[in-house]
């Protein structure tokens, strides 16, 4: 990793001094990117399989509309159009993505670029979750806590969790948000109960044959409430479940993204860039689905799940798996 990224600092440095715990601005971080021109974008905001929104503001008020768009027209202030996963339809979105993998990529989420023109942004904001902003072309003022910027092409910003922050366009510029995931406990509990679910609760079916005519109508009777807590506690997981359900939960696509075969070949295996690929111990996991493999096939998949690459003979006796997520649209050959 070139170590301008972070501002001279190795990624133990960073995540040690900086990681959920204060902000950190870079100056000139990155090359100058220039990962979408606005027209490519506003068309990705025109999908149906893309999440946008516009946002507009009028005094201190945000209007915000959600795509997708069959109109776009750019107000010449205090606008802006917001795109997420932009890493899924352009390749140098993509490879910005991975300049951080040195976050775990069970924590990453995607990229979002934002066009603003003067004045545009989208307000102070509280973000639950870790992210880096690039400033793209163009100058953008950011509040971050109590400390101002301003962000020209090339800077790099992190903000942690739970800070609030405000970024507002000087003049047209592009800004890309590099995003983590942070599940939160009640959504991942909500998950693991309707993974349970699908496969296979204890059963049982409430009776009472010895009711009597209730005084207090109202009132839920007490052999309900002893039923319903004997049921529960017969739910019953181990490590092993919950291993799974993760692997399966952190890899399950977003609702709107959609795979497209690819027909190009080559030798060498290439993840598609909306796959996700993670193990845990022997168990591997892809797109919302787990496998596992013999201990001596495990490191060349662990090496594709890494590296999102592979020449493909090292995979040869995968084949057959390999065909599948092919046709599946969840890799493609190309030339080394």
């Amino acid at each position: 990793m070139n170590p301008r990224l972070l501002g001279g600092l190795t990624p133990r440095a960073f995540l040690a001094r900086h990681w959920q715990k204060r902000p950190l601005f870079v100056r000139r971080a990155i090359a100058v990117p220039a990962l979408i021109d606005a027209r490519a974008l506003t068309a990705l905001a025109r999908r149906d399989d893309v999440e946008s929104r516009i946002v507009q503001r009028r005094g201190n008020r945000w209007n915000t509309a959600h795509g997708p768009f069959t109109t776009i027209k750019a107000s010449k202030i205090n606008w802006s159009v917001l795109v997420n996963g932009v890493n899924h339809h352009v390749a140098s979105a993509d490879q910005l993505l991975r300049r951080f993998s040195f976050v775990p990529q069970a924590r990453l989420d995607d990229v979002m670029v934002s066009f603003a023109t003067p004045g545009g942004g989208v307000g102070p904001h509280v973000d639950s979750y870790d992210v880096f902003l690039i400033q793209g072309t163009g100058r953008r003022r950011w509040r971050i806590g109590k400390r101002t910027f301003i962000a020209e092409p090339g800077d790099l910003i992190y903000v942690p969790p739970g800070l609030e922050h405000d970024g507002v366009a000087l003049e047209p510029c592009f800004t890309y948000s590099v995003g983590f995931r942070a599940p939160r406990g009640a959504e991942l509990g909500a998950a693991f109960l309707d993974w349970l679910h699908e496969r296979g609760l204890p059963d049982a079916r409430y009776r009472d044959p010895g009711l009597r005519p209730a005084a207090n109508a109202g009132r839920i009777p007490p052999g309900m409430v002893r039923f319903a807590k004997h049921f529960l506690s017969r739910i019953r997981w181990r490590r092993e479940d919950v291993a799974r359900f993760l692997g399966e939960y952190l890899t399950q696509p977003k609702p709107h993204v959609v795979f497209r075969p690819a027909v190009a070949k080559g030798a060498w295996i290439r993840l598609d860039a909306k796959t996700q690929l993670l193990y845990s111990g022997a168990r591997f996991f892809i797109n919302g689905e787990s496998f596992s493999l013999p201990a001596r096939e495990r490191a060349r998949m662990r090496e594709l799940a890494d590296r999102r690459g592979i020449a493909a003979k090292r995979l040869a006796s995968q084949s057959k798996l390999i065909r599948e997520w092919r046709r599946a649209g969840w890799l493609r050959l190309e030339k080394n």
